[in-house]
């Protein structure tokens, strides 16, 4: 009777919880205008039927292997995700003098920012895979920037999350800010001074914007990378529990907006 019912206890919990697949992962190709950009799906193929889908935005090196792998992560935890690509097909900066020009370049023609994030959401949720009303988006640096940014269009995306972004202060369009936002932020950041959180909090808070922050003492600029170093001096600098303490945030984030 014992083993009976330890039997029953095993199926009940394998139909609870589907069995792990191996991560389809697909290079995609979509434009904005006559721009092809870059991307790359990727999902757990166990999970059936319409699943909520992330695009992930990268920082200002370009689409590549970080966000590919955030994105992977996310797919694991069953959402359908898209590593999307702001500077265009090729386009990859090979130190932080191209970076900036590109990201720089960006930041001052919001709208044509605007128009690539789009381009991303709109590709995400063109997958069959994708519930297209239950999407968000996330972005780190630059990415961070940018899904404010998808915000302040007035997409139709379920929230957007930033990891230590730019919060320079911009103007959403005429159909409001829409999706709900979560600002993840290290507190000692040098490159986004306070003045620029207090400017950025009256804009959302203007705007009737459904908004959190989260402030990660001792963290500074790139928290969330090992590849920034581990000396907070230089403004740039991994910060183990602020990457861990933050990934957990938006877990929860995406628990609410999605109702899971």
């Amino acid at each position: 009777m014992k083993k009976n019912f330890c039997l029953t206890i095993s199926a009940m919990l394998l139909l609870a919880f589907p069995a792990s697949a191996e991560l389809v992962k697909k290079n995609i190709e979509y434009s904005e205008g006559d721009t092809v950009l870059e991307g790359y799906l990727v999902y757990d193929d166990a999970f059936e039927g319409k699943r909520p889908g992330v695009v992930v935005i990268h920082d200002w090196m370009g689409f590549g292997e970080y966000g590919n792998k955030r994105a992977e992560m996310l797919a694991q935890m069953g959402y359908v995700a898209l590593a999307g690509d702001i500077y265009g097909k090729g386009v990859r900066p090979k130190n932080s003098d191209e970076a900036g020009q590109q990201a720089g370049k960006f930041k001052a023609d919001r709208p044509l920012l605007r128009a690539r994030v789009n381009a991303a959401l709109d590709a995400l949720k063109a997958s069959e895979r994708v519930d297209p009303a239950k999407t968000a988006a996330i972005g780190y640096c630059f990415g961070g920037t940018t899904v404010l940014e998808l915000a302040r269009s007035g997409a139709d995306v379920s929230g957007v999350v930033s990891f230590h972004g730019g919060l320079a202060a911009g103007e959403a369009d005429n159909a409001g800010i829409k999706a709900k936002v979560l600002v993840l932020h290290g507190a000692d950041d040098p490159h986004v001074p306070p003045a620029e959180v207090a400017a950025f909090t009256q804009e959302l808070n203007k705007a009737g914007a459904d908004w959190q922050m989260v402030h990660y003492s001792g963290a500074v600029h790139s928290f969330t990378k090992k590849s920034a170093g581990d000396d907070p001096s230089t403004g740039n600098a991994y910060h183990e529990k602020a990457d861990k303490r933050s990934w957990e945030a938006m877990k929860s984030f995406f628990a609410e907006i999605f109702n899971n």
